[in-house]
Protein backbone atom coordinates (compact mmCIF):
# COMPACT_ATOMS: atom_id res chain seq x y z
CA UNK A 1 0.00 0.00 0.00
CA UNK A 2 1.20 3.74 -0.73
CA UNK A 3 1.64 6.01 2.18
CA UNK A 4 -1.34 8.37 1.02
CA UNK A 5 -3.48 5.18 0.61
CA UNK A 6 -2.73 4.23 4.58
CA UNK A 7 -2.81 7.65 5.32
CA UNK A 8 -6.54 8.38 3.70
CA UNK A 9 -7.73 4.95 5.24
CA UNK A 10 -6.71 5.68 8.57
CA UNK A 11 -8.28 8.92 8.95
CA UNK A 12 -11.65 7.69 7.30
CA UNK A 13 -11.15 4.27 9.82
CA UNK A 14 -10.53 6.94 12.98
CA UNK A 15 -13.74 9.11 12.40
CA UNK A 16 -16.09 6.62 11.19
CA UNK A 17 -15.55 3.70 13.64
CA UNK A 18 -17.35 5.32 16.63
CA UNK A 19 -20.26 7.08 14.28
CA UNK A 20 -23.24 4.72 13.09
CA UNK A 21 -22.38 5.72 9.72
CA UNK A 22 -19.89 1.83 9.02
CA UNK A 23 -16.26 2.38 9.14
CA UNK A 24 -16.25 -1.24 7.16
CA UNK A 25 -18.28 -0.03 4.33
CA UNK A 26 -16.41 3.48 4.10
CA UNK A 27 -13.18 0.99 3.56
CA UNK A 28 -14.43 -0.99 1.16
CA UNK A 29 -16.43 2.29 -0.55
CA UNK A 30 -13.09 4.62 -1.18
CA UNK A 31 -10.51 2.33 -2.69
CA UNK A 32 -13.53 1.43 -4.92
CA UNK A 33 -14.30 5.17 -6.15
CA UNK A 34 -10.33 5.86 -6.15
CA UNK A 35 -9.31 2.79 -8.42
CA UNK A 36 -6.75 1.21 -5.47
CA UNK A 37 -6.84 -2.32 -4.67
CA UNK A 38 -8.69 -3.15 -1.94
CA UNK A 39 -6.20 -3.14 1.34
CA UNK A 40 -7.89 -6.44 2.94
CA UNK A 41 -9.75 -7.68 5.84
CA UNK A 42 -6.05 -7.90 7.80
CA UNK A 43 -5.48 -4.31 7.55
CA UNK A 44 -9.10 -2.88 8.28
CA UNK A 45 -8.59 -4.99 11.83
CA UNK A 46 -5.01 -3.24 11.68
CA UNK A 47 -7.22 -0.05 11.98
CA UNK A 48 -9.55 -1.40 14.33
CA UNK A 49 -6.98 -1.94 16.74
CA UNK A 50 -5.36 1.49 16.13
CA UNK A 51 -9.50 2.96 17.39
CA UNK A 52 -9.41 0.00 20.12
CA UNK A 53 -6.11 2.28 22.06
CA UNK A 54 -8.42 5.50 21.12
CA UNK A 55 -11.40 4.14 23.28
CA UNK A 56 -9.63 2.70 26.03
CA UNK A 57 -7.94 6.09 26.76
CA UNK A 58 -11.29 8.18 26.27
CA UNK A 59 -12.75 6.04 29.00
CA UNK A 60 -10.10 5.48 30.54
CA UNK A 61 -12.04 4.98 33.93
CA UNK A 62 -14.57 2.46 32.76
CA UNK A 63 -11.17 0.22 31.51
CA UNK A 64 -9.66 0.73 35.13
CA UNK A 65 -13.51 -0.47 36.88
CA UNK A 66 -13.30 -3.07 34.35
CA UNK A 67 -9.95 -4.18 35.13
CA UNK A 68 -10.95 -3.88 38.87
CA UNK A 69 -14.28 -6.39 37.79
CA UNK A 70 -12.09 -9.25 36.47
CA UNK A 71 -10.42 -9.25 40.04
CA UNK A 72 -13.85 -9.30 41.75
CA UNK A 73 -14.76 -12.06 39.46
CA UNK A 74 -11.94 -14.56 40.09
CA UNK A 75 -12.31 -14.14 43.73
CA UNK A 76 -16.08 -14.47 43.85
CA UNK A 77 -17.22 -10.84 44.40
CA UNK A 78 -20.75 -9.53 42.76
CA UNK A 79 -20.18 -5.99 42.30
CA UNK A 80 -20.99 -3.54 39.19
CA UNK A 81 -17.87 -3.64 37.61
CA UNK A 82 -17.76 -7.24 37.77
CA UNK A 83 -21.35 -7.54 36.48
CA UNK A 84 -20.11 -5.07 33.48
CA UNK A 85 -17.47 -7.42 32.60
CA UNK A 86 -19.55 -10.23 32.55
CA UNK A 87 -21.75 -8.69 30.35
CA UNK A 88 -19.57 -7.40 27.80
CA UNK A 89 -17.97 -10.36 27.48
CA UNK A 90 -21.37 -12.18 26.69
CA UNK A 91 -22.18 -9.80 24.69
CA UNK A 92 -19.12 -10.21 22.54
CA UNK A 93 -19.45 -14.32 22.20
CA UNK A 94 -21.85 -14.01 19.06
CA UNK A 95 -20.30 -12.10 16.79
CA UNK A 96 -16.74 -14.50 17.47
CA UNK A 97 -18.34 -17.48 17.00
CA UNK A 98 -19.81 -15.91 13.75
CA UNK A 99 -17.01 -14.18 12.57
CA UNK A 100 -14.88 -17.63 12.92
CA UNK A 101 -17.69 -19.32 10.89
CA UNK A 102 -17.91 -16.89 8.24
CA UNK A 103 -13.80 -16.53 8.07
CA UNK A 104 -13.57 -20.82 7.57
CA UNK A 105 -15.94 -20.57 4.86
CA UNK A 106 -14.45 -17.27 3.20
CA UNK A 107 -17.68 -15.47 3.38
CA UNK A 108 -15.91 -12.43 4.85
CA UNK A 109 -14.50 -11.06 1.24
CA UNK A 110 -17.87 -12.24 -0.34
CA UNK A 111 -19.79 -9.15 1.62
CA UNK A 112 -17.47 -6.45 0.66
CA UNK A 113 -19.49 -5.35 -2.48
CA UNK A 114 -20.46 -2.10 -3.08
CA UNK A 115 -24.31 -3.19 -3.83
CA UNK A 116 -24.30 -4.98 -0.44
CA UNK A 117 -23.52 -2.02 1.39
CA UNK A 118 -25.44 0.35 -0.03
CA UNK A 119 -28.45 -1.92 1.15
CA UNK A 120 -26.99 -2.24 4.68
CA UNK A 121 -26.12 1.60 4.43
CA UNK A 122 -29.83 2.43 3.92
CA UNK A 123 -31.82 -0.32 6.12
CA UNK A 124 -29.83 0.20 8.99
CA UNK A 125 -29.73 4.04 8.98
CA UNK A 126 -33.55 3.81 8.93
CA UNK A 127 -33.44 1.33 11.80
CA UNK A 128 -31.07 4.09 13.98
CA UNK A 129 -33.63 6.61 12.95
CA UNK A 130 -36.80 4.32 14.18
CA UNK A 131 -34.64 3.47 17.73
CA UNK A 132 -34.25 7.32 18.21
CA UNK A 133 -37.77 8.31 17.64
CA UNK A 134 -39.05 5.69 20.00
CA UNK A 135 -41.16 5.98 23.17
CA UNK A 136 -39.37 8.26 25.47
CA UNK A 137 -36.48 6.67 27.04
CA UNK A 138 -34.73 6.58 30.53
CA UNK A 139 -32.89 2.87 31.00
CA UNK A 140 -29.17 3.86 32.31
CA UNK A 141 -26.21 1.46 32.51
CA UNK A 142 -26.57 0.35 35.78
CA UNK A 143 -30.19 -0.97 35.22
CA UNK A 144 -29.23 -3.51 32.03
CA UNK A 145 -29.79 -7.02 32.62
CA UNK A 146 -27.69 -9.61 31.03
CA UNK A 147 -30.42 -10.64 28.89
CA UNK A 148 -30.65 -6.90 27.47
CA UNK A 149 -26.36 -7.39 27.23
CA UNK A 150 -26.44 -10.49 25.28
CA UNK A 151 -29.81 -8.76 22.89
CA UNK A 152 -27.30 -6.04 21.89
CA UNK A 153 -24.68 -8.71 21.28
CA UNK A 154 -26.48 -10.46 19.24
CA UNK A 155 -27.35 -7.46 17.72
CA UNK A 156 -23.89 -6.56 17.00
CA UNK A 157 -22.88 -9.90 14.69
CA UNK A 158 -25.36 -7.54 11.96
CA UNK A 159 -22.03 -5.61 11.63
CA UNK A 160 -19.98 -8.46 10.16
CA UNK A 161 -22.16 -7.54 6.87
CA UNK A 162 -19.81 -4.42 5.84
CA UNK A 163 -22.18 -1.16 5.79
CA UNK A 164 -24.40 -2.54 9.12
CA UNK A 165 -21.74 -0.02 11.39
CA UNK A 166 -21.14 -1.89 14.63
CA UNK A 167 -21.85 0.53 16.54
CA UNK A 168 -24.79 1.87 14.77
CA UNK A 169 -26.59 -1.50 15.01
CA UNK A 170 -25.61 -1.59 18.85
CA UNK A 171 -26.72 1.83 19.89
CA UNK A 172 -29.78 1.04 17.96
CA UNK A 173 -30.41 -2.16 19.70
CA UNK A 174 -29.84 -0.08 22.98
CA UNK A 175 -32.38 2.58 21.79
CA UNK A 176 -35.08 -0.02 21.10
CA UNK A 177 -34.60 -1.28 24.89
CA UNK A 178 -35.09 1.92 26.22
CA UNK A 179 -31.79 3.33 27.08
CA UNK A 180 -30.58 6.82 26.52
CA UNK A 181 -28.81 7.94 23.73
CA UNK A 182 -25.22 9.32 25.67
CA UNK A 183 -25.45 5.55 27.62
CA UNK A 184 -26.81 4.00 24.56
CA UNK A 185 -23.13 5.10 22.88
CA UNK A 186 -21.35 4.65 25.99
CA UNK A 187 -22.09 0.55 25.87
CA UNK A 188 -21.60 0.46 22.31
CA UNK A 189 -18.06 1.58 22.72
CA UNK A 190 -17.02 -0.59 25.60
CA UNK A 191 -18.55 -3.50 23.47
CA UNK A 192 -15.98 -2.29 21.09
CA UNK A 193 -13.23 -3.37 23.63
CA UNK A 194 -13.72 -6.99 23.81
CA UNK A 195 -14.65 -6.92 20.45
CA UNK A 196 -11.79 -5.65 18.66
CA UNK A 197 -9.24 -7.45 20.76
CA UNK A 198 -10.27 -10.46 19.89
CA UNK A 199 -10.85 -9.65 15.62
CA UNK A 200 -7.31 -8.12 16.56
CA UNK A 201 -5.60 -11.08 18.45
CA UNK A 202 -6.32 -13.61 15.15
CA UNK A 203 -5.25 -10.71 12.89
CA UNK A 204 -1.95 -10.73 14.72
CA UNK A 205 -1.34 -14.24 14.78
CA UNK A 206 -2.35 -14.76 11.14
CA UNK A 207 0.33 -11.30 10.22
CA UNK A 208 3.01 -13.39 12.37
CA UNK A 209 2.51 -16.76 10.61
CA UNK A 210 2.53 -14.99 7.32
CA UNK A 211 5.98 -13.72 7.62
CA UNK A 212 5.26 -10.56 5.82
CA UNK A 213 7.02 -7.44 6.69
CA UNK A 214 5.83 -4.72 4.78
CA UNK A 215 1.97 -5.97 5.51
CA UNK A 216 3.37 -6.08 8.98
CA UNK A 217 5.01 -2.70 8.47
CA UNK A 218 1.55 -1.16 6.94
CA UNK A 219 -0.19 -2.46 9.47
CA UNK A 220 1.40 -0.43 12.43
CA UNK A 221 1.24 2.48 10.47
CA UNK A 222 -2.43 1.70 9.96
CA UNK A 223 -3.31 1.81 13.53
CA UNK A 224 -1.03 4.49 15.02
CA UNK A 225 -3.18 6.99 12.23
CA UNK A 226 -6.84 5.71 13.00
CA UNK A 227 -5.47 5.77 17.01
CA UNK A 228 -5.47 9.75 16.53
CA UNK A 229 -8.16 10.43 13.82
CA UNK A 230 -10.66 7.87 16.78
CA UNK A 231 -9.86 10.18 19.37
CA UNK A 232 -11.56 13.07 18.09
CA UNK A 233 -13.96 11.18 16.42
CA UNK A 234 -15.29 10.06 20.33
CA UNK A 235 -15.44 13.04 22.03
CA UNK A 236 -17.49 14.35 18.79
CA UNK A 237 -20.12 11.28 18.47
CA UNK A 238 -20.44 12.14 22.92
CA UNK A 239 -20.62 15.52 22.23
CA UNK A 240 -23.14 15.62 18.99
CA UNK A 241 -25.61 12.84 20.69
CA UNK A 242 -26.24 14.60 23.76
CA UNK A 243 -27.23 17.68 22.05
CA UNK A 244 -28.81 16.84 18.58
CA UNK A 245 -29.45 12.93 18.72
CA UNK A 246 -28.65 10.82 15.88
CA UNK A 247 -30.45 12.39 12.69
CA UNK A 248 -27.66 13.84 11.15
CA UNK A 249 -25.97 9.99 10.70
CA UNK A 250 -29.37 9.05 9.36
CA UNK A 251 -29.44 12.13 6.80
CA UNK A 252 -26.17 10.66 5.81
CA UNK A 253 -26.61 7.25 5.57
CA UNK A 254 -29.59 7.71 3.75
CA UNK A 255 -28.15 10.15 1.38
CA UNK A 256 -25.38 7.47 0.62
CA UNK A 257 -27.07 4.16 0.66
CA UNK A 258 -29.42 6.02 -1.97
CA UNK A 259 -26.21 7.05 -4.01
CA UNK A 260 -24.36 3.68 -3.48
CA UNK A 261 -27.52 1.87 -5.05
CA UNK A 262 -27.24 4.02 -7.79
CA UNK A 263 -23.99 3.60 -8.59
CA UNK A 264 -24.44 -0.59 -7.93
CA UNK A 265 -27.25 -0.43 -10.17
CA UNK A 266 -27.56 2.18 -12.94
Amino acid sequence: MSLEQLILLSLIQGITEFLPISSSGHLVIVPSLLGWKDQGVLIDIAFHVGTLFAVMIYFWREVLGLLWGARDVLTGQSTDQSRMLIYLVAATIPIIAVGFVLQQFAMVDVLRSVAVIGWTTLIFGLLLYASDRSEVTVERLDQMTLRQAVIVGGAQVLSLIPGTSRSGITMTAARFMGFQRSEAARFSMLLSIPTILAGGTLAGLELYQSGDAQMTSDAAVAAVLSFASALVAIWGLMTLVNRIGFLPFVIYRVVLGIGLLIWAYV
